[in-house]
């Protein structure tokens, strides 16, 4: 919705004067086509770079309007998030040395950025999702607080009527239920433009979406959210579900998510796209139009087609296509959204040249592909690809192949064809694609971080080991060498800051807990297999209404133990608790006070974890 005043559609007439314009600007698009208004030469590529703030502990920073007032640059612009900002890079002619101008640019934006950040004890950090989120920081008082961003989260809101399902299986399973559009605060991305030929726009389109299983196996970058492992990049199932519309039921009230890849391939003009989005997909939101487009182009002039832009800027297809005015000239280009942010921006800049080469370096075999692979067998490669990187099997070209051997053998070669038939400098050329081809031979950045976090998880809980994991990508970002050439973290090298440790950090989250009415016989039992010593009690809904400790069964006899007790009869029932984020020295304190050795950790009344006194040896 870009800078937008948008407002809620609240009545009959705000819906037919948003629905005249709409229409109006789908016709004025269909002239400028007829009369070949669209800009055809030369072509521009241009990038928007999300990134997280975090402080000095590596945690979200909730205070990214007074950093955007500091660094006071058009190129910034606010996210949904309170921690997250934009750069939106300048468009460069496809040409020459234009890889390295963006690289240029995005790198002394994000210094400004930085050397703001640091005014408010922050720092910057480019990664698809932040190891380091929890739950907490997706409520809506980290939301930035903007109006567009609290309209879209009601509008939202109201057409679901329901909290959003949040179901992701990978290594871990993430299932639970959130109120909000916050979730989208937990994806940031690397969002790459590229302007089209509007005589080839359906062909150029239809190849983009043919490629983007490939060129996302090599990119992929966000494996982790609140600790768990799920897809090599789960922006994709995450984004799918934070910002769907469609209320759960049998029969979905649309076929399709606004985020998506689509259903089938594209026909037709580029206006039909925008045709397609507006049938499948109602208007959200509105804001105000001065302007006839239609009339604007009878004058002679460039309409901005605000309507229209503003419902594309509602469904949020992988591949999007755009329609912008630059220098007063229209024309239309495609948004890749599916590459995450980072691992550092020389790594950005080699995906978008991997990405740019191979929609100009498509060999004719592949002309009118919508005619000779099944769109089912495109779309299956891209989730694929989401799910499982570069261990992904993709079916290219009617045969199986793995995502080594097609970007090594057939797309890399393709992409330096398609740079160099553009005239894009053969040094750059070479040391961008350089960088991809290294990726496939050691590691990206979904693979780098899943080898570290489970390297780190042997010997510190999950909540640490994010913080570690998020504090070494950073220091590594900073150097901005390539991702393949990033060695394993060295666990020496790791500073000690156990004085701001919380009970997060050290609390156990693998809890066996009974019920008040299993037979104690069964506990104890389990307390002798597992070899632990402290076995909470809850009820139905996850409340601990109970604590059972070796030292309550110890004096107990066989024969009392089996001959059917239950766990109310002997369990603790007045129990001392803390949350996760009290500090250790705050639970030592409590522990000494009141001679336990374990305290349960709630949050909303719900047991979440255990801390004990060995927790704290260790």
């Amino acid at each position: 919705m870009g800078n937008l005043n948008v407002t809620k559609l609240q009545n009959k007439k705000e819906h037919a004067n948003y629905i005249y314009h709409l229409m109006n600007d789908i016709e004025a698009l269909d002239l400028m086509l007829q009369q070949d208004l669209i800009e055809k030469e030369p072509i521009r590529i241009g990038a928007e770079q999300e990134f997280f703030i975090v402080n000095d502990s590596f945690f979200p920073n909730n205070n990214a309007l007074e950093i955007l007032e500091d660094i006071n640059d058009d190129h910034f612009t606010t996210e949904i998030g309170n921690f997250n900002l934009e750069i939106n890079l300048d468009p460069q002619e496809l040409k020459t040395d234009c890889f390295s101008k963006l690289e240029e640019q995005l790198t002394t934006l994000l210094d400004k950025a930085k050397e703001s950040a640091n005014k408010y004890n922050s720092k910057v950090i480019l990664t698809g999702m932040l190891p380091t989120l929890s739950l907490k920081h997706i409520t809506i008082d980290n939301m930035t607080p903007i109006q567009r961003y609290y309209v879209l989260n009601e509008a939202i809101k109201e057409s679901r009527n329901q909290d959003f399902n949040i179901h992701i299986k990978g290594v871990d399973e993430l299932n639970f239920q959130h109120d909000s559009v916050m979730l989208e605060g937990c994806n940031t991305s690397f969002q790459m433009h590229l302007q089209i030929h509007p005589d080839n726009f359906i062909d150029s389109y239809n190849w983009a979406q043919a490629i983007s299983g490939p060129v996302l196996s090599i990119c992929t970058n966000s494996p982790l959210l609140f600790g768990k492992e799920l897809w090599a990049e789960s922006r994709i199932a995450l984004f799918t579900q934070s910002v769907d519309t469609r209320a759960n039921s049998i029969m979905l009230n649309e076929n399709q998510s606004r985020v998506s890849f689509g259903n089938n391939w594209e026909t037709g003009s580029v206006t039909d796209v925008f045709r397609d989005n507006i049938s499948r997909f109602r208007s959200l939101v509105t804001s105000e139009y001065i302007t006839d487009s239609v009339d604007m182009i009878e004058r002679g002039e460039i309409p901005k087609l605000k309507a229209l832009s503003l419902h594309s800027g509602t469904v949020y297809k992988w591949n999007r296509v755009c329609y912008g005015v630059g220098g007063g000239k229209p024309h239309l280009r495609i948004e890749n959204r599916y590459i995450a942010s980072g691992p550092t921006v020389t790594d950005e800049i080699a995906n978008m040249m991997f990405w740019v080469g191979l929609m100009h370096g498509k060999p004719s075999k592949f002309d009118n592909i919508h005619e000779k692979w099944n769109f089912k067998d495109v779309k299956s490669n891209f989730f694929s690809a989401a799910r499982y990187g570069m261990a992904t099997q993709f079916l290219w070209d009617g045969k199986y192949i793995s995502s080594h051997q097609l970007i090594l053998d057939e797309l890399l070669p393709m992409a330096y064809r398609g740079l160099y038939s553009v005239g894009v400098n053969p040094a750059d050329v070479e040391k961008y694609l350089t960088i991809i081809e290294n990726r496939v031979t050691s590691h990206n950045g979904s693979q780098w971080l899943i080898k570290n976090y489970r390297h780190l998880n042997k010997e510190r809980t999950k909540f640490e080991s994010a913080q570690v994991l998020t504090s070494q990508l950073y220091e590594k970002q900073e150097l901005n060498y390539p991702i393949g050439s990033w060695s394993m973290i060295n666990k020496n090298e790791i500073p000690d800051n156990k004085e701001n440790h919380v009970v997060k950090h050290a609390m156990s989250t693998d809890i066996f807990s009974v019920f008040k009415d299993d037979s104690l016989q069964l506990v104890v039992n389990i307390m002798k297999w597992k070899k632990i010593r402290h076995m909470p009690v809850i009820d139905g809904d996850k409340h601990i209404i109970g604590l059972i400790t070796t030292t309550d069964v110890k004096g107990l006899s066989n024969h009392y133990i089996d001959k059917g007790v239950s766990v109310e009869d002997i369990m603790t029932k007045e129990l001392i608790t803390i949350g996760q984020y009290e500090t250790l020295e705050t639970a030592k304190i409590l522990m000494i006070t009141n001679q336990i050795n374990c305290l349960p950790v709630i949050e909303k009344g719900k047991l979440i974890g255990l801390l004990t006194s060995k927790d704290f040896l260790d």
